[in-house]
């Protein structure tokens, strides 16, 4: 788990290093202006700027190694959003769709997956495999997937910074 938490914590400093960069400032959302978070560093006009911040209570995975903002990605030319807990009560929202997504794969007699970023499809996420560790692009409600990764490490180190 700890190699996750460091590749996780790698990429979100290239993420905001890249963000510096380019415009000068921390990561900005216009998409969470006015929703309370520890990150939350500056609010402006109509967006907020935010670095994460660790967690002070021991809740390790991948979702919850640190409070941060989605970050924008590219894997291949595939573009992605990783999802990161933004808030106490936006874990408890991804808690609660994490399990309703565990349930429906049980219910459909599918491989457990634990989903960690959206794409521009709405037909389509980026999973890790409960049961072989690989990162997959799969269909919710399929059984179509594709290996993008052997392990989320690699994953994680592979992808490209996107500032939007």
């Amino acid at each position: 788990m700890q190699q996750t938490v460091d590749a996780l914590r790698e990429f979100t400093a290239r993420y905001c290093d890249a963000w510096q960069q380019r415009t000068g400032h921390a990561p900005a959302s216009q998409a969470l202006y006015g929703v309370p978070s520890p990150c939350i560093i500056a609010t402006q006009a109509d967006e907020v700027w935010w670095q994460p911040q660790p967690l002070q209570q021991d809740i390790a995975a991948f979702y919850t190694a640190q409070f941060a903002g989605d970050m924008a990605a590219r894997c291949g030319q595939r573009e992605l959003s990783l999802l990161q807990v933004w808030s106490e009560e936006d874990f408890l929202r991804l808690q609660e769709n994490l399990i309703g997504h565990l349930i429906m794969k049980r219910r459909l007699k599918q491989t457990p997956t634990l989903f960690i970023a959206a794409t521009e499809s709405e037909q389509e996420i980026i999973s890790l495999c409960n049961l072989s560790g690989e990162v997959i692009l799969e269909q919710p409600g399929t059984k179509k997937r594709e290996v993008l990764s052997e392990n989320i490490q690699n994953f994680l180190k592979s992808l490209q910074v996107v500032i939007p």
